[in-house]
């Protein structure tokens, strides 16, 4: 894998353009040319990322529903590129709801403007919250901060001078044992180690690692949060609804795709059960839904939390359609290598299984259900 070498734009921002239609050029122009060779994993873009940034694309978090939209305008050209916007996004969103201020002081500017690069290693915690697996990562209280051992198999948007999001439990026999802290990981540090994973089935490109601890030393000032829990119900939602921008945008290029063959197809198109105007209406509907919840993120009520996760399903759920919909419209043209239609199946597939996925997102609905009904779930 390498980084893309693309030139740092002269001027990227203007008072007269918004934040979207920024970014919606900029990765008309930067992403388009590369969009295929990140999804085979030989470039990882780097620079387009940082150029982002300059935009001011991971500096909208005083209002979500700003950083959806960002996200979805970069899901429209690629949905690898879309899904590093929602991790550098995740990033950005730990800092700024992080109430340690030598933390915010030392990384909010650098990762809100994309001079500091990362991501979320929230996966397996968020699989452990709900059952699915066994925390990962351990830790102990030394002076000045924490040591931490384990691995973690996938964490995107990674490079050696990278950080990003994660939890620890503290170990047994320690006190607060059982605990959870919430850290942010440098991948500079010499105790942590980051190992390519196999190739994907798609979105090669976007710098994920299996990442090792042996004994790493956490600096108060990387604690975003001792204990853990209460923090995550705080930023449980953002982090979830981020996710949709990939969705949204995902689903209006499908919709392009298949808008785009009807002068030629049309005649026999016409046939299929899914036709583009039934994907405009459902997109408006998601859309509308998503900015709706997305202004109030710190909104703490089960009906809201409810909503938050069957929207999300619903999000997944509609990318794989609109994917494959657009794939059966573009016929035997959609199944050659180098056309986006099956670039985007590939993706929406990617939207359906990140955490949390399709499985875990019904899950956690049950578990909501049985909670409310006398018994206990999640976080």
């Amino acid at each position: 894998m390498t980084t893309s070498v693309l030139r740092k734009p002269d001027t990227i921002a203007s008072d007269d353009v918004s934040l979207v239609e920024r970014v919606s050029r900029l990765s008309r122009s930067e992403l388009t040319p590369i969009a295929h060779a990140i999804d085979e994993g030989t470039i990882y873009p780097e620079q387009v990322l940082r150029n982002l940034g300059a935009a001011g694309a991971w500096s909208a978090h005083a209002d979500l529903r700003d950083t959806i939209a960002g996200i979805a305008a970069i899901g429209e050209t690629c949905g690898a590129t879309a899904f590093m916007a929602w991790c550098q996004n995740t990033l950005v969103w730990y800092i700024v709801n992080s109430a340690n201020p030598a933390l915010k002081a030392r990384f909010a500017r650098s990762a809100s403007s994309g001079a500091l690069l990362g991501g979320t290693g929230l996966s397996n915690p968020m699989k452990s919250f709900f059952g699915i697996e066994q925390l990962k990562l351990k830790g102990r209280r030394v002076e000045g901060g924490y040591v931490v051992r384990g691995a973690l198999p996938w964490v995107s948007n990674l490079g050696p001078d990278h950080m990003f999001g994660t939890i620890f439990e503290v170990e047994a026999g320690e006190t607060a044992a059982g605990d959870k802290v919430m850290f942010l990981a440098d991948c500079a540090d010499a105790n942590v180690t980051l190992t390519p994973c196999k190739p994907f089935l798609a979105m090669d490109g976007t710098g994920t690692y299996a990442v090792q601890f042996r004994d790493a030393f956490i600096p108060d000032d990387q604690v975003l949060a001792a204990p853990a829990m209460p923090f995550v119900k705080n930023i449980r939602a953002g982090f979830i609804m981020m996710q949709n921008g990939m969705a949204l945008g995902l689903i209006r290029d499908c919709v392009a795709i298949m808008q785009g063959v009807r002068p030629s197809l049309e005649h026999v198109n016409r046939f299929l059960p899914q036709q583009p105007e039934d994907f405009t209406t459902l997109l408006a509907e998601l859309e509308a839904e998503t900015m709706e919840l997305a202004a109030t993120p710190h909104e703490s009520s089960n009906d809201y939390w409810r909503r938050v996760i069957d929207l999300r399903l619903r999000a997944g759920e509609a990318s794989v359609a609109a994917a494959n919909a657009a794939m059966l419209h573009c016929g035997a043209r959609g199944y050659l290598r180098s056309h986006r239609a099956q670039r985007r199946l590939r993706e929406a597939y990617f939207v359906a299984i990140v955490t949390p996925a399709t499985k875990q997102l019904r899950k956690m609905l049950a578990d909501n259900t049985r909670e409310h009904q006398g018994g206990q779930s999640g976080p």
